[in-house]
């Protein structure tokens, strides 16, 4: 039985006994978890784990990856996302997600942001340029970037590459953003800046980060899950996580003993 604490906040997304599977490789076994809303999860453990493995089924992105299977189910505000009549594109416009390493396409500031809204079909050029900039205010890039739209954004410093990306992932209006490592990458000042915007956007979105900085994790979640080899170990109140593990295992993990 998974020590688990109940939060306050109902579930955004829900996974009950999650089962994903790579072929005969089973990633994750058995998984019951909870995305409380407007909160951020933070998910930590070793490599390996099956964090990204659990935070890519929650917009069925395994989906892409040859020989992937999921068993169990994924609750969205408590339907299924796991059937097979879904629609997996407007799945993904209501959970984005934010990858590692930034992924700007080779087009103007404008356009990266822009681009989601275009696919959906939105012409107007007076409402894309006010989604465009609502969504990089949001992403707490504006400012640097106003001036500079048309350029493209391979032009941009590795950080705000990641908040142009994390812009682009806001303008389609999610309801959950996934984030996996957003600031591994990143110097201490970039890293700053993400973790500074993970606390404003959680007014109004639902947040996963998968992260191997446990000082991360502490800093920017409300609850923390644990993972390890496959398996959930433990999920409760950060705080709790950090401080007083009901696990031995959690405590070895969060105090540095293996990783």
């Amino acid at each position: 039985m998974i020590p688990q604490t109940a939060v306050p906040s109902r579930p955004k997304m829900e996974a009950r006994q999650l089962e994903i599977s790579y072929g005969l490789k089973v990633a994750v076994k058995s998984l019951d978890l909870q995305l409380p809303e407007h909160q951020v999860t933070a998910l930590i453990g070793p490599s390996g784990c099956g964090k990204s493995t659990f935070l890519r089924a929650l917009n069925r992105m395994n989906d892409l990856i040859p020989g992937a299977s999921a068993k169990g189910e994924v609750l969205l505000d408590g339907e299924s996302v796991l059937t097979g009549d879904l629609d997996v594109v407007e799945l993904r416009r209501r959970v984005g997600m934010v990858f590692q390493k930034s992924n700007p396409f080779p087009k103007s500031i404008f356009e990266n942001v822009a681009y989601g809204l275009r696919v959906a079909g939105q012409q107007d050029r007076a409402v894309l340029a006010e989604r465009v900039e609502r969504s990089l205010v949001d992403a707490a890039l504006w400012d640097e970037v106003k001036d500079r739209l048309p350029e493209s954004a391979l032009g941009l410093s590795g950080g705000q590459q990641q908040r142009l990306c994390i812009a682009r992932a806001l303008a389609i209006q999610p309801e959950v953003l996934l984030m996996d490592e957003p600031a591994s990458a990143l110097d201490p000042i970039a890293t700053a800046k993400i973790e500074d915007l993970i606390h404003q956007l959680k007014e109004r979105y639902t947040i996963a980060i998968v992260t191997h900085n446990m000082q991360q994790a502490a800093r920017v979640s409300d609850q923390t899950a644990f993972f390890y080899m496959g398996e959930l170990i433990e999920v409760g109140p950060t705080e709790h996580i950090f401080t007083n593990p009901k696990v031995q295992k959690t405590e070895d993990y969060v105090t540095g003993k293996f990783g």
